[in-house]
């Protein structure tokens, strides 16, 4: 029986070959070996050439000009193939012309169902994170930056006027589970965007472009030094200094939740000090999240604010989020009374409804809580104290999860044939004690 020859079916039908030359004859002649001489030479100056711009390219972040208009100097001998391949390496991310002709890129833009109207080109630059290529006009930042507030604007507004008596803490709580790093990672993964190993010119564009960091710890503190938390702070968290804050050296000084709204970013954290462009390594939920926000920034620039809000609905707003387990009440029955007495209504009383297995060792008791003859809430637990704790909880969450029937926003009465803007209920806020 003849011998079958599996190479040959894998590398004709299943994939293409990768060293085709392997199985050609090799031509010896001095001609050929003086240009495969050349051309090693020739390679190995690209190379050398590409290691020392990518040192000048980390100790100045702010250049002002692309590393590509500095043409590397390659022998007229080279083969066309070595010199594309050498102009390709002296990038730091993809060219523009490669957008075109990226499976990756085409199979992402027909994902998020986009149109003509936002090219392909603009997606493959929101690809492109400012680590891997820290020149303005080719990196996401511009578009991340757009993007960024336009997430914080349309979650905000859809929070707020839907549920009006949110605490402060639970609304950056509900901003960071909606617009949050984590979740635009999440997001980043469900479009089915791969992080590249290593940023590059030769890189397919439709891979996230970034220097990827493992962690933002930069040293770990020892077991058996004395722990200091100022030193802490500085250790995990070597950016986050709080540029905005006109006290920012004092790190022990307590941050309120007004302080927090004033100077801190959407979801109550710190701000960096740095911009994103003078970072030399991201993580990857930074990375992700700058993606994006680019793409928001995007959809806004090229499709206008109708197409943008409708992206966010689908791809934000369109998620569940149980607002109601984001409650952490550390003394609810003292705040109830407090917002009782606030709101002019009788001081709330626990009442018995029902109970059952007193003398067992399993009781169940069931407790209301009333303001004269209004049931504010209700309750069950294995104990009269547990019971009356329950009730005065689902109490209070009551009263901040309350929701009018018609939620409008204010980007609903944009545009020329919007209807006119009512305004909502705007509550004083949480109980101060």
């Amino acid at each position: 029986m003849k011998a079958l020859r599996l190479l040959r079916w894998s590398g004709s039908v299943l994939s293409p070959r990768r060293r085709p030359c392997g199985f050609l004859h090799f031509d010896n002649s001095p001609a050929n070996l003086r240009s495969l001489s050349a051309a090693t030479s020739a390679l190995q100056q690209v190379l050398q050439y590409q290691s020392q711009n990518q040192d000048q390219q980390e100790d100045s972040s702010d250049s002002s000009q692309r590393p590509e208009d500095d043409e590397p100097i390659i022998p007229e001998d080279m083969p066309q193939s070595l010199q594309q391949e050498a102009r390709l390496r002296a990038l730091p991310s993809p060219p523009i012309s490669a957008a075109k002709s990226s499976a990756k890129l085409a199979a992402l833009h027909a994902r998020l169902s986009f149109t003509p109207r936002l090219p392909i080109e603009t997606l493959a630059r929101c690809l492109v994170d400012a680590t891997a290529d820290p020149n303005p006009d080719f990196n996401n930042t511009s578009l991340a930056i757009l993007g960024r507030e336009l997430y914080g604007y349309y979650t905000s507004e859809a929070i707020l006027c839907r549920y009006p008596r949110l605490p402060t803490a639970v609304v950056f709580a509900a901003m960071s589970a909606y617009v949050g790093p984590k979740t635009l990672t999440k997001i980043t993964k469900e479009w089915g965007v791969e992080l590249v190993a290593e940023p590059g010119g030769e890189v397919d564009p439709g891979y996230l472009q970034c220097k990827r960091e493992d962690s933002m710890l930069i040293k770990r503190r020892s077991p058996d030094s004395d722990y200091d938390p100022t030193a802490a702070v500085e250790e995990e968290q070597p950016n986050i200094i709080g540029a905005n804050r006109p006290n920012a050296d004092q790190k022990t000084w307590r941050r309120g939740v007004s302080s927090m709204t004033v100077y801190d970013d959407e979801f109550g954290d710190l701000i960096k000090s740095s911009s994103r462009g003078s970072e030399k390594k991201a993580t990857v939920e930074d990375a992700c999240a700058c993606f994006v926000q680019a793409v928001m920034g995007a959809v806004y620039l090229h499709r206008g604010k109708s197409a943008a809000k409708m992206f966010f609905k689908e791809h934000i707003l369109s998620r569940h989020l149980d607002v109601g387990k984001m409650f952490d009440f550390k003394q609810p029955t003292r705040d109830l009374s407090k917002l009782c007495a606030r709101e002019g209504f009788e001081s709330p009383v626990a009442r018995i409804l029902r109970e059952t297995g007193r003398a067992s060792r399993h009781p169940v008791f069931i407790v209301g809580v009333f303001a004269g003859r209004e049931k504010l809430g209700e309750g069950a637990g294995s104990s009269l104290n547990e019971a009356r704790t329950r009730a005065a909880v689902g109490a209070l969450k009551g009263w901040y999860l309350y929701s009018p029937l018609d939620v409008r926003v204010p980007s609903d009465a944009e545009g020329a044939n919007a209807k006119p803007w009512k305004p909502v209920l705007v509550d004083i806020g949480e109980v101060i004690v």
